[in-house]
């Protein structure tokens, strides 16, 4: 059963065509990549589905086909944090809690334990304004799942977290998804969407350009990108005939083979000009296959 349907949804801002013509089918349970560069209209996309505003064209459809989004089924993650500044933390989650449908002492009760799990609960009677920056997206982030939605949408979660609340939020995450928590993440850091997303949907000027099974899109493109460390003159690779693009990475260089090109004549070419301390055909990345795509609608 889809959590989630896009029908051919559209939204312009004057001259400005925000999302042009997206469709996405989201089932329950999945954790679902929603990704793009700056600009690319996720945003957008993200507060026509919660119906902050409208589309111009199209239908969103949630469970069983309705047409409406009840605030207790959902729990949103904004890119533009917000919080109530002088309240007391445990006085804003309850509050924040109580609007999502839930009763004083349940969300009293949630919010505790989700302070616990963060390692706030000695902050609690402290006001937002009192704690820093990175202790206020962790309490925003409580607020967005202390009734526990079966939907969960997270706009940019990551930003601004240091690495150890990072991995906290990424198994928080998880352990959301695992229980059936319907998840989309929303974020141009595509490196994050590889770990954390099975499915994903890539936009670009509001645009769909790529939308599957994460495995399956990168079968597609996993023949002809070669992982190479060496030892020996970088000037073998310049202007090869055998090679589309180049990356350096300091200790070791990623390739892109034209797609005539076969592997075992890099590596033949290779050993005869340098010493090769690994040599690999791996997986090309969210970011390389994004690039590649956004090419091909460009020429």
């Amino acid at each position: 059963m889809n959590a989630l349907t896009l029908e051919d949804i559209s939204k312009r801002y004057q001259d400005l065509i925000a999302v042009s013509g997206l469709s996405l089918k989201i089932q329950q349970g999945w954790m679902f990549g929603l990704l793009g560069p700056n600009g690319a209209g996720k945003t957008t996309t993200i507060r026509m589905i919660l119906n902050i505003i409208r589309p111009d064209r199209g239908r969103i459809l949630f469970e069983d086909g309705q047409d409406r989004l009840l605030p207790r089924h959902v729990g949103y993650l904004p890119e533009e944090r917000g919080l109530y500044r002088k309240m007391k933390v445990i006085d804003l989650l309850i509050f924040l809690g109580t609007i999502k449908g839930m009763s004083r002492n349940q969300a009293r009760r949630e919010a505790r334990h989700w302070l616990d799990r963060f390692d706030l609960a000695d902050r609690s009677v402290n006001k937002v304004e009192e704690l820093s920056k990175g202790l206020q997206q962790q309490v925003q982030f409580i607020a967005c799942v202390i009734h526990r939605p079966p939907l969960l949408i997270l706009d940019e979660p990551f930003t601004g977290l240091d690495p150890v609340n990072v991995n906290r939020i990424k198994d928080l995450i998880l352990e959301l998804n695992d229980a059936g928590t319907t998840i989309i993440l929303s974020t141009h850091q595509m490196e994050q969407v590889e770990k954390l997303c099975e499915h994903i949907c890539l936009i670009n000027r509001g645009r769909k350009i790529l939308d599957g099974r994460l495995s399956e899109i990168k079968a597609q493109y996993g023949q002809n990108t070669i992982r190479l460390a060496f030892d020996g003159p970088k000037s073998f690779l310049s202007d090869h005939p055998l090679v589309d693009q180049m990356d350096l990475y300091g200790q070791y260089v990623e390739l892109r083979l034209k797609p005539s090109a076969d592997p075992q004549d890099l590596l033949k070419a290779a050993m005869e000009s340098v010493r090769i301390r690994r040599y690999e055909i791996v997986e090309p990345s969210l970011n390389d296959i994004f690039i590649e795509k956004v090419r091909e609608r460009d020429e």
